[in-house]
């Protein structure tokens, strides 16, 4: 291998017991911390947050360039949650209701008009979903669910709950954007057992429900 390399073999020996360079050392121990803080945020550190956090350990003569260099070198990427979730899956077969509604957000009295929309908060590292009900003439959320899933339940549980503490008359306008939980049949038949009317904004059009959203 030294004949193929070109190398003397006696200055292949002097190098297998040469003391490793300062420098090399550093660069060592600089990755070992670089692993550690990566790890203690789970993966979810670029090169700015781990440059703070070596700078409160007492490292400081390695700055955030040599620090992302570094990372490249080991393969270490920053991972990025998804920061937009889609609420809304309008791709179905069910039917779409009119929009009734036609953007008259004032109401002149309460339970006459409520609006719908759902959206999505972070907890303990997972999604949790949202539901409200709102009553148009005093922005107030009528009614309101949690849930770990975007299943219709929770739209009709929300629901329910609105109707169950404010007693609407017939006729009530129920408006919302196109998505499956409220175009689904059970929430049809909910709207039709309190003779409610649906209205649903036209399609990819936000301000027609811009008061839930």
């Amino acid at each position: 291998m030294s004949n193929v390399l070109e190398v003397s073999a006696s200055g292949f020996y002097r190098w297998l017991k040469r003391l490793p360079s300062k420098a090399a050392v550093f660069r060592q121990h600089l990755r070992e911390m670089i692993q550690k803080a990566y790890d203690s945020h789970g993966g979810a550190a670029g090169s700015r947050t781990i440059a703070a956090d070596l700078k409160e350990l007492g490292i400081e003569t390695a700055g955030r360039n040599r620090i992302a260099r570094e990372m490249r070198a080991m393969g270490l990427k920053c991972k990025t949650r998804r920061r937009f979730v889609a609420t809304t899956d309008s791709r179905h077969g069910e039917p779409i209701a009119p929009n009734i509604l036609d953007r008259n957000f004032t109401q002149r009295s309460p339970n006459r008009a409520w609006a719908s929309d759902i959206t999505y908060l972070p907890v303990n590292g997972r999604w949790i979903y949202l539901v409200v009900f709102i009553d148009l003439f005093s922005r107030k959320v009528v009614g309101w669910d949690l849930s770990p899933s975007l299943r219709a339940e929770s739209t009709i549980k929300a629901f329910e709950q609105a109707v169950y503490l404010r007693n609407p008359p017939r006729g009530l306008i129920v408006h919302s954007d196109r998505g499956i939980q409220y175009a689904s049949k059970g929430f049809r038949q909910c709207l039709g057992k309190h003779s409610c009317v649906q209205s649903m904004s036209r399609k990819g059009n936000c301000w027609d429900n811009a008061v839930a959203e």
